[in-house]
């Protein structure tokens, strides 16, 4: 009878039934954003891991941009500085005649701009993005990461000009130069600022500014390349409490680095009638505008259109694309070694705050 009584109340009264097991994580989608490598809250950490960056990438090039500025000035007139075959005969007729000193020259205000310049483009891109974001956790359109990237390059730009002029002109600096050679970044500064005073620490201004362009939409597929890349790469490895960029590798990010710099070429080609417009023919102008005068305070060239026309009427088409051989070297390597320090030394700021 007990047992009977039992049954009879188990139906009345059956068990609360087990409660469903809680479902399975959803796959990555292209909107996650993480909150630690290129978020918008590093912003100082944003800004000294470019600057590191920027130093490690001019270290690393800096003979090859020695080697694009002396043939993008070279214009087959008669010059103090010797004529090239090619960037190895550039590169071995240096080194001969003037020594390791003569590659590297120029390499104290090329350090200082480029660690101020990566460090400054970063610092106000994260800005920007933060700006734009408005309090939301969506991820920002391809729109956002141009505009920002744009901001950030004309801030940069009007900023650190001064620095470049110098490095140029420094760059350009011959045992047998015609005028008394700058002895350093601060004589040439204070040399600019007494002989021609301070506009001519702009001068290259324009060319400068509308390269801001190229680097805008490299930022831009570098961000996208990316956002994909941790998609793809999430999809095939499920980690659990850990970031999506720590996905990622230095070989990744310098896959990303060289394909964001190819992308950027590649989107500006048909933007103007020259096909590497925006890569060769800006910085011909602004080197050529950025020399130093003669002897006698005579600047070479007026402004761009001058430099258009010479160059035209010496040279051809041909001359708007000096340097085009170590221009290509330098800035596909380049982009790669500055994204794999910037990244890596983010990662180090987030393990020393101890986020996972």
């Amino acid at each position: 009878p007990t047992f009977a009584r039992l049954c009879w109340n188990h139906k009345r009264h059956p068990p609360p039934p087990r409660p469903p097991p809680p479902p399975p994580p959803p796959p990555p989608t292209r909107t996650t954003t993480t909150t630690t490598m290129w978020s918008e809250d590093w912003k100082w950490e944003n800004a000294a891991a470019g600057a590191v960056a920027g130093f490690a990438t001019v270290a690393a090039l800096h003979p090859l941009d020695v080697v694009r500025t002396r043939f993008q000035v070279s214009d087959g007139r008669p010059s103090i500085l010797p004529q090239y075959k090619n960037t190895g005969h550039a590169i071995y007729t240096i080194a001969r005649s003037e020594g390791l000193r003569g590659l590297y020259a120029g390499f104290s205000p090329a350090v200082l701009g480029s660690t101020v310049s990566w460090g400054l483009y970063f610092f106000f891109y994260s800005r920007a993005k933060q700006r734009y974001h408005k309090g939301d956790n969506d991820k920002l359109s391809p729109g956002h990461h141009l505009a920002s990237a744009a901001e950030a390059g004309a801030l940069v730009c009007l900023i650190t000009n001064p620095i470049w002029l110098v490095k140029t002109r420094l760059q350009l600096q011959t045992p047998k130069h015609h005028s008394q050679p700058y002895a350093g970044f601060s004589d040439a500064l204070r040399t600019i600022l007494k002989e021609e005073g301070l506009s001519a620490l702009y001068r290259g201004i324009g060319p400068g500014l509308l390269l801001v362009t190229h680097g805008a939409i490299q930022f831009t597929a570098y961000e996208e390349l990316r956002s994909t890349f941790i998609y793809i790469k999430s999809r095939e490895v499920r980690t659990k409490n850990t970031g999506g960029e720590e996905l990622l590798n230095s070989f990744d990010y310098a896959t990303l680095g060289a394909a964001s710099k190819l992308a950027a070429i590649l989107l500006t080609y048909p933007y103007q009638a020259s096909s590497l417009f925006r890569l060769i023919l800006e910085p011909v102008i602004r080197t050529r505008l950025q020399q130093r005068p003669s002897s006698k305070g005579t600047p070479k060239y007026l402004d761009s259109w001058h430099v258009v026309r010479e160059t035209a009427k010496f040279e051809g088409v041909r001359g708007f694309y000096k340097g085009i051989t170590s221009n290509l070297l330098k800035n596909l390597p380049a982009a790669s070694i500055t994204f794999v320090v910037y990244e890596n030394v983010l990662k180090i700021f987030r393990v020393a705050k101890g986020q996972s």
